[in-house]
């Protein structure tokens, strides 16, 4: 894996390219997730970036991950996942990520957990076929054979009714579409798992090349302060001896 970052999953919408042609988009707002810790190969084995995200009131941490989130400066946050490879790397402790780390275009994978559907049966759960209709067959929609005489037991494996989604489920090759740094949002073209509201991992997709550390200079997001011009300094200092 490589470079990615932390999301919320708001919802579809559609938008029109230049040559006119209806594309479907999933719009994910990702606020600037913060570096919380580093792996190397030399301390832990592998290499990795702990990232955190969306903010948790103090109350509801408790005194370890409250030590761990005083290393970063961060407050605490809800989420946090680690992004393996080293193309995160050149980013230290404490600085944030953006949307910015991708551009128009890019092709990316999204992880997220599919929405949850309760109980369902074979049919429905694992794609099997029904029985016949007719009056008298007697089997419909069963999930069909146990096995056979000879173990005497159901074998494992056996696609059976059960709880259906609430899985991780990860989608690969998805272009995005544009990248919105002022709102912190990134449009995914086609549908990423979960439902409205729910926490989605973009990544740099598994199946593309040339990866190599990002310089983080070339992301990070300088906040200009307003300049005050100076007459209107003179006129409010002038008003305050008075």
């Amino acid at each position: 894996m490589a470079k990615g970052i932390l999301g919320t999953k708001i919802g579809m919408t559609q938008i029109f390219n230049d040559l006119g042609q209806l594309i479907p988009v999933t719009i994910v707002s990702c606020e600037p997730n913060v570096v919380l810790q580093k792996k190397t190969i030399e301390n832990d084995g592998y290499e990795s970036v702990q990232l955190g995200y969306k903010d948790k009131r103090v109350k509801l941490a408790n005194k370890p991950s409250l030590g761990h989130f005083a290393k970063s400066n961060s407050t605490p946050k809800r989420y946090l996942r680690e992004i393996a490879g080293n193309e995160l790397s050149n980013f230290e402790v404490g600085q944030e990520i953006r949307v910015n780390i991708f551009e128009e275009g890019e092709i990316v994978d999204v992880t997220g957990t599919s929405k949850g559907k309760g109980f369902q049966g074979a049919i429905k759960r694992h794609n099997q076929h029904t029985g016949p209709m007719a009056h008298g067959s007697r089997y419909h929609r069963r999930p069909g054979s146990m096995g056979s005489i000879d173990p005497n037991h159901v074998r494992k494996g056996k696609l059976l009714p059960g709880h259906m989604g609430v899985d991780q489920v990860t989608i690969q090759n998805l272009e995005i579409i544009a990248v919105d740094l002022d709102r912190n949002i990134l449009l995914v073209k086609g549908s990423v798992p979960g439902p409205k509201k729910g926490l989605v991992m973009v990544r740099r997709g598994v199946k593309t090349k040339n990866i190599k550390p990002l310089n983080p200079a070339d992301y990070t997001v300088v906040v200009e302060e307003p300049q005050v011009e100076e007459a209107t300094v003179v006129t409010e200092a002038a008003e305050a001896q008075e």
